[in-house]
Protein backbone atom coordinates (compact mmCIF):
# COMPACT_ATOMS: atom_id res chain seq x y z
CA UNK A 1 0.00 0.00 0.00
CA UNK A 2 1.41 3.37 -1.00
CA UNK A 3 2.24 6.02 1.75
CA UNK A 4 -0.78 8.04 0.51
CA UNK A 5 -3.56 4.69 0.75
CA UNK A 6 -1.80 4.38 3.95
CA UNK A 7 -2.76 8.07 5.03
CA UNK A 8 -6.29 7.72 3.59
CA UNK A 9 -6.67 4.52 5.49
CA UNK A 10 -5.71 6.26 8.75
CA UNK A 11 -8.53 8.90 8.21
CA UNK A 12 -11.11 6.47 7.69
CA UNK A 13 -10.45 3.32 8.52
CA UNK A 14 -12.23 0.75 6.80
CA UNK A 15 -15.10 2.91 5.11
CA UNK A 16 -15.72 2.41 0.92
CA UNK A 17 -13.18 4.24 -0.94
CA UNK A 18 -13.50 4.55 -4.40
CA UNK A 19 -10.13 4.54 -6.20
CA UNK A 20 -9.64 5.61 -9.90
CA UNK A 21 -7.97 2.84 -11.73
CA UNK A 22 -6.26 1.45 -15.31
CA UNK A 23 -6.48 -2.11 -16.71
CA UNK A 24 -4.48 -2.97 -20.10
CA UNK A 25 -6.22 -4.51 -23.12
CA UNK A 26 -2.74 -6.06 -25.22
CA UNK A 27 -3.39 -8.41 -28.15
CA UNK A 28 -0.54 -10.48 -29.67
CA UNK A 29 -0.33 -10.83 -33.26
CA UNK A 30 -3.19 -13.20 -33.75
CA UNK A 31 -5.63 -10.92 -31.54
CA UNK A 32 -5.62 -12.82 -28.44
CA UNK A 33 -5.99 -11.36 -25.37
CA UNK A 34 -3.29 -11.04 -22.36
CA UNK A 35 -4.78 -11.89 -19.20
CA UNK A 36 -2.42 -12.19 -16.13
CA UNK A 37 -3.45 -14.83 -13.40
CA UNK A 38 -2.65 -12.78 -9.62
CA UNK A 39 0.09 -14.75 -7.56
CA UNK A 40 -2.55 -14.36 -4.64
CA UNK A 41 -5.51 -16.61 -5.94
CA UNK A 42 -7.84 -13.69 -6.90
CA UNK A 43 -8.60 -15.88 -10.79
CA UNK A 44 -7.72 -14.18 -14.56
CA UNK A 45 -7.78 -10.38 -15.42
CA UNK A 46 -6.74 -8.19 -17.28
CA UNK A 47 -3.49 -6.47 -16.16
CA UNK A 48 -4.17 -3.49 -13.94
CA UNK A 49 -3.94 -1.13 -10.96
CA UNK A 50 -4.69 2.11 -8.95
CA UNK A 51 -3.63 5.59 -10.37
CA UNK A 52 -1.29 7.61 -8.04
CA UNK A 53 -1.38 10.91 -6.91
CA UNK A 54 0.23 13.18 -9.72
CA UNK A 55 0.23 10.16 -12.56
CA UNK A 56 -1.94 10.92 -15.34
CA UNK A 57 -3.77 7.56 -16.32
CA UNK A 58 -1.34 7.37 -19.41
CA UNK A 59 1.49 6.94 -16.48
CA UNK A 60 -0.27 4.68 -14.76
CA UNK A 61 -1.28 2.20 -17.40
CA UNK A 62 2.64 2.15 -18.43
CA UNK A 63 3.98 1.35 -14.58
CA UNK A 64 1.10 -1.01 -13.96
CA UNK A 65 1.75 -3.14 -16.76
CA UNK A 66 5.38 -3.18 -16.22
CA UNK A 67 4.90 -3.84 -12.80
CA UNK A 68 2.74 -6.50 -13.28
CA UNK A 69 3.70 -8.54 -16.45
CA UNK A 70 7.05 -6.81 -17.35
CA UNK A 71 5.60 -5.34 -20.31
CA UNK A 72 6.22 -2.54 -21.86
CA UNK A 73 3.12 -0.64 -23.30
CA UNK A 74 1.67 2.30 -25.22
CA UNK A 75 -1.49 3.26 -24.68
CA UNK A 76 -3.22 4.01 -27.55
CA UNK A 77 -7.00 4.18 -27.13
CA UNK A 78 -9.09 4.65 -24.19
CA UNK A 79 -12.01 1.71 -24.43
CA UNK A 80 -14.47 2.57 -21.99
CA UNK A 81 -15.17 3.38 -18.28
CA UNK A 82 -16.80 1.19 -16.32
CA UNK A 83 -18.08 0.93 -12.35
CA UNK A 84 -20.98 0.41 -10.50
CA UNK A 85 -21.89 -2.68 -8.67
CA UNK A 86 -20.46 -5.28 -10.89
CA UNK A 87 -16.87 -3.60 -11.10
CA UNK A 88 -16.46 -2.96 -7.37
CA UNK A 89 -13.24 -5.12 -6.86
CA UNK A 90 -12.22 -4.63 -2.91
CA UNK A 91 -8.35 -4.62 -2.51
CA UNK A 92 -6.61 -5.92 0.19
CA UNK A 93 -6.15 -2.67 1.56
CA UNK A 94 -10.19 -2.02 1.04
CA UNK A 95 -9.98 0.47 -1.85
CA UNK A 96 -12.35 0.15 -4.47
CA UNK A 97 -12.07 0.64 -8.13
CA UNK A 98 -13.12 2.21 -11.29
CA UNK A 99 -11.72 1.08 -14.45
CA UNK A 100 -10.50 2.66 -17.62
CA UNK A 101 -9.18 -0.12 -19.88
CA UNK A 102 -6.99 0.86 -22.66
CA UNK A 103 -5.74 -0.59 -25.69
CA UNK A 104 -2.22 -0.81 -25.66
CA UNK A 105 0.78 -2.04 -27.47
CA UNK A 106 3.51 -4.18 -25.53
CA UNK A 107 7.65 -5.67 -25.57
CA UNK A 108 7.55 -8.62 -23.04
CA UNK A 109 9.75 -8.64 -18.85
CA UNK A 110 7.93 -10.35 -15.22
CA UNK A 111 7.26 -9.78 -11.10
CA UNK A 112 6.15 -11.74 -8.43
CA UNK A 113 2.62 -10.47 -8.36
CA UNK A 114 1.57 -12.47 -10.98
CA UNK A 115 1.47 -16.26 -11.19
CA UNK A 116 0.88 -16.36 -15.10
CA UNK A 117 0.40 -14.68 -18.62
CA UNK A 118 -0.71 -16.22 -20.97
CA UNK A 119 -2.86 -15.05 -24.63
CA UNK A 120 -6.56 -15.81 -24.51
CA UNK A 121 -8.55 -16.54 -28.43
CA UNK A 122 -12.29 -15.39 -27.80
CA UNK A 123 -13.45 -18.61 -27.41
CA UNK A 124 -10.74 -19.88 -24.96
CA UNK A 125 -10.70 -17.18 -22.78
CA UNK A 126 -11.17 -17.79 -18.72
CA UNK A 127 -13.67 -16.42 -16.45
CA UNK A 128 -12.62 -12.81 -15.43
CA UNK A 129 -12.95 -10.99 -11.61
CA UNK A 130 -14.46 -8.36 -13.37
CA UNK A 131 -17.41 -8.52 -16.13
CA UNK A 132 -15.53 -6.69 -18.89
CA UNK A 133 -17.89 -6.79 -21.83
CA UNK A 134 -16.44 -8.57 -24.87
CA UNK A 135 -17.07 -5.60 -27.10
CA UNK A 136 -14.33 -3.79 -25.30
CA UNK A 137 -11.58 -6.35 -24.78
CA UNK A 138 -12.04 -7.93 -28.48
CA UNK A 139 -12.46 -5.83 -31.99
Amino acid sequence: MTPYLMGLRGLIGNRLLLLPSIAAVVHDHAGNLLLQEKASGEGWSLPAGAIEPGETPQEAIIREVMEETGLAVVPTTVLGVFGGRDFRYTYPNGGHIVQMPSRCGSRRAEDTETRALEYFARDDMPALTLPYPLSALYF
